[in-house]
């Protein structure tokens, strides 16, 4: 409508310079009117070609997600499946800017979940150099106990990988994200890369990371940096997925994710910015 009514506009204009012209005959004038319609008429074409143009060039250099989910032996399926999805979903919705793979410490295997279940294959081993997210679920088993199939001691088992050097390597590169779901927090605060880092775990084991070095925080989803984000409970790996898809790619992907899941992202991540609340239960 606005380009309608300035090529009206010019036309007003052109038709009092030709009558102008011509009741004087000078073709001068004609030929001054004829140069200042063709130089509106520029004017609103070449800014939208030029608008257009841009876009098309900002959208072919759209960054490029890679992520990498953490897989060793007693895994929690539910931890990695439901980011897996979404960043997958996310992937499918953005012309595959998106690219999800499961990884190992040791490298391609098969990699058995806890609980006796299922087992996934990982793909490749992980490279704690290539930019991206990588992310640490955490183990299925029993809460408490002594047994090898109580969550505790699956945590500990990694340690006895190259996982615990190969995360230090992630947290040391500027150009990752890491990410945990459930007890992946505990699995890296064990090792030793969570100290005065804020984050949170699964209710349960939330004495448990403080007492490994880290700041527990009650919420949903915990950004420590930007470069350290974890989750809550097992569900919580939907909600870590689809905020660091909104981060990473805007809310217009994460929405359509969210819509074809039938699912939306619950709670307010938590990040050390802002007005802290009062702590009623210690002030006076």
């Amino acid at each position: 409508m606005k380009v309608a009514r300035h090529l009206c506009m010019i036309d007003v204009v052109y038709g009092d310079f030709y009558t102008l012209s011509y009741a004087k005959g000078t073709g001068t004038k004609i030929f001054f009117s004829l140069l200042l319609s063709f130089v509106l008429v520029l004017s609103l074409i070449v800014p939208t070609a030029s608008a257009k143009i841009k876009e098309t060039k900002d959208a072919s250099k759209a960054k490029r997600l890679h992520v990498q989910i953490v897989l060793f032996d007693g895994f929690d399926l539910l931890d990695v499946t439901a980011p897996y999805e979404v960043f997958a979903a996310a992937g499918m919705y953005s012309g595959e800017k998106v690219t999800v793979e499961l990884v190992s410490a040791e490298g391609k295997r098969s990699v058995p979940s806890g609980l006796n279940g299922p087992s996934l294959e990982a793909q490749t081993a992980l490279d704690p150099n290539r930019s991206g997210i990588i992310l640490v679920p955490g183990a299925a088993g029993k809460p408490t106990g002594n047994t090898e199939d109580t969550i505790p001691n699956i945590l500990r088992q990694p340690n006895e990988t190259d996982l615990p050097d190969l995360m230090k390597q992630a947290f040391d590169n500027k150009e990752v994200t890491v990410a945990t779901v459930c007890g992946g927090s505990l699995l890296l605060a064990m090792q030793g890369l969570l100290k005065d880092r804020h984050a949170v775990t699964h209710h349960i084991g939330m004495d448990a990371l403080e007492a490994a070095g880290a700041i527990p925080v009650q919420a949903r989803v915990v950004e420590d940096g930007p470069r350290l984000v974890s989750g809550g409970g097992v569900t919580s790996g939907l909600d870590v997925a689809l905020y660091l898809v909104e981060r990473e790619l805007g809310p217009q992907i994460a929405n359509a994710v969210e819509t074809l899941f039938e699912y939306e992202r619950r709670g307010t991540v938590w990040k050390a910015k802002g007005i802290a609340p009062i702590d009623f239960t210690t002030s006076q």
